[in-house]
């Protein structure tokens, strides 16, 4: 395992340094200017060059993404220009709150395509798949921004149960049962699609095991129907969900920023969306680098776990 992971390492460095150039490139490309919207609208021109001088802005480009990178290098993610602060702290507080929102969604989603999935095979009746699919369509088409106001309306102001937004006021472990009724509303929004995802990928292939060889084998030796899907047709379709969710923890990461905002949730999104509508050059590029990071860092963790869960990979890498 060890060896493969090695094997992996240099492609997923790559990709953080091509990422960093990217997102540092990409940002001047943004128009206006950090200075002026730090100076003022009634700054002279003398005082929006000192301020340009003053935060780097006036060197080259090549000279800024060097001294970037090696603050970077160094654990030093600077000051944040127009939101204040330092940044670590900043990401600091944001990363908390949506790590979180995200691990609550991605149990969510992973227990009930379990569930699901397992049940559609057990009892392969043709109401449950249609329920299941019609649910499945459901999820996947009603995007974020749309299920979120939908879910206050219902649970937070039609009935009044469940809190319309925020994060609990003493933390998440002071009262858990307090901090649940917060996360419930947010969680559920963000974890609609990817368990609608993972419930179709699982599903498929769960009836391809079960009409392998091995199965038939199993069925003409008396073993049971439940003991053939769960112990061992799922396990071997577990790698396939293992690749769709790594993706999916992509939308996961995405769709965060709506759902953060629609229950004024304050985390990573809400900092992105400070960061670019004020033109916080060294805010948005720290936060959007780490996306990159934390992506890159489930990738390499879905294929070691899909390496050690399906034996036909070779550790070396090769399939």
């Amino acid at each position: 395992m060890t060896r493969y992971l090695l094997h992996r390492l240099p492609s997923a460095l790559l990709v953080l340094f091509g990422a960093s150039v990217l997102i540092f490139l990409l940002l001047r490309l943004v128009p206006g200017d950090p200075a002026t919207i730090l100076a003022g609208n009634d700054a002279t021109p003398q005082s929006v060059e000192a301020i340009r001088h003053q935060l780097g802005l006036d060197r080259s480009i090549p000279v800024q993404y060097l001294s970037w990178l090696g603050d970077l290098v160094t654990l030093d993610l600077g000051r944040s220009y127009l939101i204040g602060g330092q940044i670590s702290d900043l990401v600091g507080r944001g990363a908390t709150n949506t790590l979180v929102l995200t691990v609550t969604a991605l149990l969510l989603a992973v227990v009930v395509s379990l569930a699901v999935s397992t049940a559609s095979v057990l009892w392969p009746s043709g109401w449950l798949n249609t329920v299941v699919a019609a649910a499945n369509t459901v999820a996947v088409a009603l995007p974020t921004f749309v299920v979120g106001p939908l879910l206050v309306l219902v649970f937070a102001v039609a009935i009044p149960v469940l809190p319309a937004g925020g994060v609990p006021p003493d933390g998440f472990i002071a009262r858990p049962d307090i901090a649940v009724q917060y996360l419930l509303l947010p969680a559920i929004c963000l974890a609609l699609p990817v368990a609608a995802a993972l419930t179709r990928f699982l599903t498929e292939s769960l009836r391809t095991e079960l009409a392998k060889p091995y199965v038939l084998t199993a069925r003409s030796l008396g073993v049971a129907h439940r003991e053939i899907v769960t112990r061992g047709a799922l396990r071997n379709a577990l790698p396939t969900m293992l690749t769709v969710l790594g993706i999916q923890t992509g939308q996961l990461l995405g769709g965060a920023v709506l759902v953060e905002a629609a229950f004024v949730w304050p985390g990573i999104g809400q900092l992105i969306e400070q960061g670019i509508s004020r033109r916080d050059y060294p805010l948005v590029q720290v936060l959007l680098l780490l996306s990159v990071a934390v992506f890159v860092v489930i990738q390499l963790i879905t294929d070691i776990a899909h390496a050690w869960l399906d034996p036909r990979i070779r550790i070396g890498g090769r399939s």
